[in-house]
């Protein structure tokens, strides 16, 4: 992909944010632009930062993800990890991202802590809720979620940063803002904790989404094909594991 496509695809991606973030009386600067930049080649990435300033993006695939910024060490980027978390990648997990979206367990919230490097601030985490109730979606049930953030919150290497959900997907645009109404207000519930950390984040959002997610007060939007076009399968020699 050339680099005026990219950067047309992200000033559409930023517009789109903006004309929602008006039409419910916010400020486009609330809402940051995550680009999910999986399976994509570190090449479109660099294009990405370079040529349209893009400075935070998102990977599924942990092998994948560092052999992408051990090619871009010379670029401030920020990394985020939003695929599912196993403990045999907590230690790589901890060492080589700022966020975590994917928390959804003690044990591996438990092992993130103790493995997050002493030289790096603590590990941004997000605990992924599953608002849908799918057998097939990772992440806490909503009624077990207030004792994960009490447990998160007491750990010394992360903060709690707040929450994301993957809602089962519809083209209602009702049942799409019914999903993110209900994250919003388990976020509020945390917030009424006082568990003394920020928990300013709400990263719900999607290309097919956008609009609800911002409607509902989200903070951060996941934003990959809209960007980058069609997943690029075997970009980067890896084994996803």
């Amino acid at each position: 992909m050339s680099p005026s496509v990219i950067e047309e695809h992200i000033a559409k991606v930023r517009a789109q944010v903006e004309a929602a973030c008006q039409r419910v009386g916010r400020q486009a600067s609330e809402v940051k632009i995550l680009a999910v930049s999986k399976t994509q080649p570190a090449e479109a990435i660099r294009l990405a930062a370079t040529q349209a300033q893009q400075q935070a993006f998102g990977e599924n695939y942990l092998q994948e993800a560092l052999e992408k910024q051990a090619l871009l060490t010379d670029l401030p980027l920020e990394w985020h990890f939003i695929g599912s978390i196993q403990s045999n990648k907590t230690r790589a997990v901890a060492e080589h991202f700022a966020w975590v979206h994917t928390l959804a367990r003690e044990k591996i919230a438990r092992r993130l802590s103790e493995q997050r490097p002493l030289d790096l601030p603590p590990l941004q985490v997000l605990l992924q809720v599953n608002i849908s109730g799918e057998a097939s979606k990772d992440g806490v049930a909503p009624q077990e979620l207030k004792a994960l953030a009490q447990q998160v919150a007491a750990l010394p290497r992360l903060s709690l940063r707040g929450l994301m959900c993957i809602p089962e997907p519809t083209e209602d645009a009702l049942a799409q803002r019914a999903a993110f109404a209900q994250l919003r207000k388990l976020l509020i519930e945390l917030q009424h904790l006082d568990l003394g950390h920020p928990l300013d984040t709400l990263s719900i959002g999607m290309s097919a989404d956008l609009e609800a997610a911002i409607a509902e007060g989200s903070t951060l939007v996941r934003i990959g094909t809209a960007i980058f076009g069609a997943r690029q399968r075997g970009a980067v020699s890896s084994s996803h594991f």
